[in-house]
């Protein structure tokens, strides 16, 4: 008889209830795939009494999660605890320590400390596997560490959150379908049907995308994971004005990860852009995650589908157990972790491109020469300038800049210029667009 791969969980929250949903439902493929079964051995949760939905009784519970790393009848550990630190992070150095597999789900986690773990599973000549922790049940993990593994990788970019997409599309929306809002009333409705936490801040300040770059760049470029160095900004200033805009100059906006490797080094950045309308990200709607990758012979490729939750995610961690059961993995990152080069950040003030600027100024003579006047003194070429509204209750208008292209720095010195202007009404909107 075939000696299934045992499995110990740890953590029994949306995503441990699906894997263990999952590998009851699909047990016989799983197995005729695997090459042979993948079973649970033994289980770890805080709650020991809450109702999950699924059958835990015929598994050994462990109230010490650690201890899953040096139970004696689990081959592998499976991580859905989350978190860069702590228990989950205790866990990890545990498992591979014991010379076990460890798969996770954890992108805080591997952006973090991923060089440690990868190098931690190749002394113990183990298997560390983190396909769930980006883009839920995408493969694109999978997609450049093996299907793209030929190619020089230019850029890798998309749609990373489905929080924040899920707001966007809503807020684009015509308004007999609910859209036209601004963000805070948007927010408010993502949290009440789930698609966003009652403490949304990783989500919507665009730390939970650059969690999940840093990983894809790691693999895509052969670098060290580098979340210190990815530029992060998320949309809670974008208004129902900004989509407006965009929309009449054809685009939509979405909060795109992007990362490129290049002779002045990795820039990585998560950042509201503009799409164009012709662009397949622009068409990326609601909770849904999407991926651009670019290489050199096989061109342009796009990986979409959902992005979270309990099936996406526990699938993506269950194709990784399958990958195991069949004794196929290699290094984490897609080369021996020694092989990964020291990167180098690049300054995004050399990068050129063209922007949408958003402010909200004074109703009142001399604004727009004012702004005019910075934006030529940095050598901002002005491709559009729009002035929408004639004041509301706060006595505000809408002036919104379309550049031409040039170097990113221009843009912040014209900015910086206008810092602590009377005309202005709150902070400017600066937004790329995507070329």
């Amino acid at each position: 008889m075939i000696k299934p791969l045992r499995i110990a969980l740890a953590g029994l929250g949306t995503v441990g209830g699906g894997v263990v949903r999952l590998l009851d439902q699909n047990s016989a493929l799983i197995a005729r795939r695997a090459g042979r079964p993948i079973e649970i051995v033994a289980v770890s949760a805080r709650d020991r009494s809450k109702d999950r939905g699924v059958d835990l009784s015929r598994f050994a519970w462990i109230d010490d999660t650690t201890a899953l790393a040096t139970h004696p009848d689990a081959d592998v550990v499976v991580e859905l605890i989350g978190g860069s630190d702590g228990p989950a992070l205790t866990l990890a150095r545990a498992t591979l320590g014991a010379g076990k597999g460890f798969v996770t789900a954890n992108k805080a986690m591997i952006a973090h400390h991923g060089l440690e773990l990868a190098r931690a599973a190749e002394q113990a000549n183990t298997a560390l596997k983190f396909e769930a922790a980006v883009a839920g049940g995408i493969p694109v993990i999978k997609g450049l560490r093996e299907g793209m593994a030929a190619n020089e990788i230019a850029r890798v970019y998309g749609i990373l959150n489905g929080t924040c997409n899920f707001i966007l599309s809503k807020m684009e929306a015509p308004r007999e379908q609910g859209g036209g809002r601004d963000f805070a009333d948007v927010l408010a409705e993502a949290q009440a049907l789930g698609f966003a936490e009652s403490d949304p801040t990783f989500d919507i300040d665009g730390v939970d995308a650059a969690h999940k770059l840093a990983i894809l760049a790691s693999i895509a470029f052969g670098t060290q994971p580098a979340f210190g160095t990815v530029a992060a900004s998320g949309i809670r200033h974008v208004i129902a004005a900004d989509i407006a805009e965009a929309a009449a100059l054809g685009y939509r906006i979405r909060l795109l990860g992007l990362a490129e490797d290049g002779p002045y080094g990795l820039f990585q950045r998560v950042h509201p852009h503009l799409v164009p309308i012709s662009h397949p990200l622009a068409h990326v709607t609601g909770a849904t995650n999407a991926v651009v990758a670019e290489g050199n012979f096989v061109g342009r490729l796009l990986f979409q589908g959902a992005g979270a939750g309990d099936g996406p995610t526990a699938s993506a961690v269950v194709a990784d157990l399958i990958d195991i059961a069949r004794g196929e993995y290699g290094p984490a990152f897609a080369m021996p972790a020694e092989a990964l080069a020291q990167h180098q950040a690049a300054d995004p003030g050399e990068r050129r491109g063209r922007a949408y600027v958003r402010f909200m100024v004074e109703d009142r003579v001399g604004v727009l020469a004012e702004i005019a006047a910075a934006m030529r003194d940095a050598g901002v070429s002005i491709e559009s300038l729009i002035q929408r509204g004639s004041g509301g209750e706060d006595g505000s208008v809408l002036v919104a800049i379309v550049t031409h292209e040039g170097p990113e720095r221009a843009v912040a010195q014209a900015l910086e210029r206008l810092r602590g202007s009377q005309s202005l009404i709150g902070q400017p909107m600066w937004m790329h667009i995507l070329g």
